[in-house]
């Protein structure tokens, strides 16, 4: 069936949520939005994948950007939709069909908003950045997020979160030498090799920063640890593996030279990285959008889209229905009170 944009916000999202879109399988509801958003005529759409752009073109001051993924994780047994005691139920009504349902609804039915908007629905979110449709658009056509401020539907509680943490994975290897564990004294064991490193993550303090009265907590931990051959051998490797979660102050390359200062003497090869975003909340977009809304401002501990806007110099928050803490759970759910109060405040802003 068609989805019907002009529903209420708790049936799109039952829709939406009952329209399976795991990662990389997301043909079936790309099609259906793209669908919906072509008959709305106040919209210019355009289609890049599975990520569906559609703007606004009323030449006024000041554009915004409001995206949301529509790829989930795999099913848990979690479908179909249920509502139950003010509760939508289902794999993700939280993360993020919610949200993206609140962003449709705005799309379809604030045809002459006070600024110009580019809603963005976009695949692949959940799964490996080379699939990312935001950051694809980010890299090839930036044009297209071109804006003042930005808001990302993640999950927040129906409050604002504020930039993003950046994140680094590195693995630290140590070398030895094998040996018959009866005459260990004739190797070298890398498992031993690494007490040193594992003493620095034990005893290391982790800096909090204050960006825009928000205070953001960095963590450096040891994530996975590899190593031995069989029970009666000495092991000639092993490696450990450290997550560092860092304050959006610093660049990834600031992050890789702090942790080459704190494992001196140890080679460090990256594996994963991914830069934070500034909060941003001095900008005059960024704090109409607070003032507007009305809501709790907190820093977002953990990475998310936001980053991408900040590449591009575009000021974002995350701002959505939902409690993260339930996102990718088996009894994953989005509250019908998150799902009205974001909507009516988003209206709101947009209308005002």
């Amino acid at each position: 069936m068609a989805l019907d944009l002009t529903a209420d916000v708790v049936a799109l999202t039952a829709a939406l949520v009952d329209l399976p879109s795991e990662s990389l399988h997301e043909q079936v509801i790309a099609d259906d939005v793209e669908a919906a958003l072509r008959q709305l005529p106040h919209l210019d759409v355009v289609r890049d994948g599975h990520t569906i752009v559609a703007r606004t073109q009323l030449g006024r001051a000041e554009r915004v950007v409001i995206a949301g993924h529509l790829d989930t994780v795999p099913e848990n047994h979690n479908l179909p939709s249920r509502l139950e005691d003010g509760i939508l139920h289902g794999l993700g009504s939280c993360d993020m069909k919610g949200g993206v349902a609140v962003a449709l609804r705005m799309a379809a039915t604030v045809p002459e908003p006070v600024r110009d908007v580019t809603y963005v629905f976009y695949e692949a979110e959940e799964i490996a950045a080379e699939f990312n449709g935001l950051g694809r658009l980010a890299r090839e056509r930036p044009e297209l997020l071109a804006g003042d401020f930005a808001i990302l539907m993640e999950p927040s509680n129906a409050n604002v979160e504020a930039g993003c943490q950046g994140t680094m994975r590195i693995d630290i290897r140590t070398a030895g030498e094998r040996a018959h564990s009866a005459r260990s004294w004739m190797g070298s064991n890398a498992i031993h090799a690494l007490a040193p490193v594992l003493d620095l993550l034990a005893t290391y303090t982790a800096r909090q920063v204050t960006i825009d009265g928000l205070t953001y907590r960095e963590g450096l931990n040891a994530v996975a640890i590899t190593g031995g051959v069989a029970g009666n051998v000495v092991p000639d490797e092993a490696v450990v593996t450290v997550n560092f979660r860092f304050a959006p102050d610093r660049s990834e390359a600031d992050a890789f030279t702090h942790l080459q200062e704190i494992f001196e003497g140890f080679g460090l090869v990256v594996t994963d990285s991914a830069p934070g975003a500034l909060p941003g909340l001095s900008h005059p977009a960024a704090t109409a959008f607070v003032e507007a809304v009305g809501a709790e401002v907190s820093p977002k501990f953990g990475w998310t889209d936001v980053a991408q806007f900040t590449l591009l110099g575009v000021p974002a928050v995350n701002y959505g229905p939902g409690d993260p803490l339930f996102a990718h759970k088996a009894d994953e759910h989005v509250p019908v009170e998150h799902l009205l109060q974001v909507e009516t405040r988003l209206r709101t802003w947009l209308t005002t």
